[in-house]
């Protein structure tokens, strides 16, 4: 046999045993073991207050005259009225109208606890529902409503707690604030006025807490059992216009390419040109802790990917999906608009995109590989609205290492692991004063369930009630 010949198949037995050592050698990391405390919570008292809470219509819409002040209000009466202990120890304040700041005094006021939600809700169309979204209906083992996931449990899971551990006469360590904002949904400005007041007052969090991962199956490649993902990073975001300006004519005579027509090469040149692969810490952190549960393809892949990187950039390309969203930019165009008549051509014509942007982007970087994608002169872009990406946050801490421990008292046997959120939450916001800011729902959700967010049927099962309580205990 050629030496050469020899030389090649050498270096492909030492590369193929490098990759499959590398593979067989990553396996999961092991955990201290943990010996829960057992927590009582009345189950039925926790599934009716959440019902109560959903049957206030707290929708929140960018347009206020569309909004029910009279159901906000009642909220936060019924706030009062459930949580009476709470209303007697802790401060209440509202630095703004759609904002409500409780402070739990503790023994110190240094580096205090922030518990996070937001109490207004997207809209629901009742004739999609198999039970009215407003009705707060218990049945079957669930509680069926519009944000019995997104977030009216996460508050009736916070205020609970509290109010349990308040009437055993407990006082935390340190001060621990409830910071629960009423316009999310809309972006407005109720989580902003709070930080606002932190940033006033000098007050830095020891840690913060918001919606955003949870205990979810089946949502790593390879890996069909629970997994409990914190967000330590969500992406930015922008909302880009781009339009095509013409003296419009009569559609019997167009030119060779019509403005929607030029629209349209613009938007396929953007979707073909995708913005480059970047694996930031939250992303290469989850593949190293929910790799080594996944199948043993998977694990060559994830456990090796200074070679199989490449695959995993094509295949994001190819099928797109959450593990795309979590190594690239992402671009959805959502709108399109031309004239008002069929035989117009339209003087004006737009299209609407959003992006994701990941945590080394930015604004001005992503308009720059538009432009450049597009390369177009008569197409023109402008910026809707926009926030650069938060910052990323510490998991070699105190605060991210309890977190996971009290995650995995609750679920045992579930690994816990970093990740990068691709929506957009409150919590970027607290990201100017804190690099502890931690994104988890505690509740365990099935694929189905997780759809019910923002769709049709959203319901929660009792035992994630009661189970969002006795985590925050």
């Amino acid at each position: 046999m050629h030496p050469a010949l020899l030389c090649v198949l050498a270096v492909v037995f030492v590369a193929s045993a490098t990759v499959l050592i590398r593979a067989v050698l990553f396996v999961p990391k092991k955990q201290p073991e943990i010996s829960p405390e057992p927590i009582f919570v009345d189950k039925n008292k926790a599934a009716t207050d959440l019902s109560e809470m959903i049957k206030c219509k707290t929708v929140s819409d960018k347009c206020h005259e569309s909004e029910s002040d009279g159901e906000f209000l009642r909220f936060e009466r019924l706030l009062e009225d459930l949580f009476p202990s709470i209303h007697k120890k802790c401060l209440l304040e509202r630095p703004t109208k759609r904002a409500l700041l409780y402070r739990w005094q503790g023994e110190e006021a240094t580096s205090p606890t922030v518990l996070m939600a937001h109490y207004d809700v997207v809209g629901a169309d009742d004739s999609k529902w198999d039970k009215a979204p407003f009705d707060g209906v218990i049945e079957n083992g669930y509680l069926w409503g519009r944000g019995t996931i997104d977030t009216k449990c996460t508050v009736n899971g916070i205020l609970s707690a509290a109010e349990i551990l308040i009437n055993e006469g407990f006082t935390p360590k340190r001060d621990v604030y409830f910071a629960f904002s009423g316009n999310e949904e809309i972006g407005g400005n109720g989580a902003p006025s709070i930080v606002k007041l932190f940033k006033e007052r000098g007050i830095e969090p020891g840690i913060v807490l918001d919606e955003g991962g949870a205990v979810i199956s089946g949502m790593f490649p390879g890996v069909n059992e629970p997994s409990a993902v914190i967000g330590i990073a969500e992406k930015g975001m922008l909302n880009v216009e781009y339009s095509v300006n013409t003296s419009g004519g009569h559609a019997s005579a167009p030119d060779r390419i019509t403005p929607i027509g030029r629209l349209s090469k613009a938007c396929l040149k953007v979707e073909e040109k995708q913005f480059p692969v970047r694996r930031v810490k939250p992303v290469l952190q989850m593949f190293d802790t929910l790799g080594r549960k996944s199948s043993f393809v998977y694990r060559i892949i994830f456990s090796n990917l200074w070679l199989f990187g490449p695959v995993l950039n094509l295949l994001g390309k190819k099928t797109g999906g959450q593990i795309n969203a979590m190594q690239r930019t992402t671009v959805a165009f959502t709108q399109m608009e031309g004239s008002d008549a069929v035989n117009v051509i339209p003087t004006r014509a737009k299209m609407v995109s959003n992006l994701r942007l990941m945590p080394d982007d930015s604004v001005e970087g992503a308009l720059k590989h538009l432009k450049r994608a597009i390369n177009d002169e008569k197409v023109e872009l402008r910026v809707i609205s926009s926030h650069n990406p938060p910052r990323i946050s510490q998991t070699n801490c105190e605060a991210y290492e309890n977190l996971a421990s009290v995650i995995r008292e609750n679920w045992q046997g579930v690994p816990v692991s970093p990740y990068l959120m691709t929506a957009c939450t409150d919590s970027r916001h607290w990201s100017e004063i804190s690099d502890k800011v931690y994104r988890f729902s505690p509740i365990s959700l099935t694929k189905e369930e997780n759809a019910s967010v923002h769709g049709n049927n959203e319901r929660i099962s009792l035992d994630n009630i009661s189970k969002s309580v006795e985590f925050y205990i």
